[in-house]
């Protein structure tokens, strides 16, 4: 099985190591854990793309260079009808998880996540995997403390991460990037309960 692990941010300097560019950041490390070629851009696709090997399967790293409501342009490149989004994995920041958890996915709707509604349009299904990587504060009962109003939401979404939550960031990526190695070797499943476990 030839996978497509797509990171979902937004291209250019001023949005790296923002909450945004959350599975931006985790397909990187996976290309660094696993030892993949380096990110060459990609003009039919529009995206940086790196090619290797996880566990025994063949990978495909791919992180679009559209904005991030333009995402499924890039996917799209790669993924050519419903049924070959089986092979898809896509990983993406998400405002109704608190910072330090992830979730795994499969065949949900987007929950309002625009890079995700493109994707879904792009490739006319929501049958594939996904990682939701959690971005907001932590509320009660470790609930996401919601953010409202608009403005409130974009410049908490494309606001860089403060030095104290980097710590719990970079635990956070590492176990992303163990979930897309279980995921590659044991299948949905195996990797679902990895990542959905606290």
């Amino acid at each position: 099985m030839a996978l497509i692990i797509v990171g979902l941010g937004n291209p250019g300097k001023e949005y790296e190591k923002t909450r945004h560019n959350a599975g931006w950041s985790a397909v990187e490390l996976v290309s660094k854990n696993e030892g993949f070629d380096d990110f060459v851009f990609n003009k039919k696709a529009n995206a940086l793309v790196a090619k290797g090997v996880v566990g025994s399967d063949n990978a495909t790293l791919v992180l679009p260079e559209t904005m991030m409501n333009l995402s499924g342009k890039a996917v799209s490149a790669f993924i050519k009808s419903p049924k070959a989004a089986k092979n898809l994995l896509v990983i993406h920041d998400d405002l109704d998880l608190p910072l330090g958890t992830l979730k795994m996915v499969f065949a949900r709707g987007s929950g309002g996540h625009k890079g995700v509604e493109s994707v879904m349009r792009a490739i006319k299904t929501d049958a594939f995997a996904r990682i939701r990587i959690g971005i907001s504060a932590v509320g009660k009962k470790n609930q996401a403390k919601k953010v409202h109003g608009d403005e409130k939401v974009i410049k908490q979404v494309i606001g860089k991460w403060k030095p104290p939550e980097e710590a719990t960031v970079k635990k956070v990526l590492k176990k992303v990037a163990e979930a897309v190695r279980l995921y590659a070797t044991s299948g949905l499943d195996s990797a679902t309960q990895f990542a959905n476990t606290r």
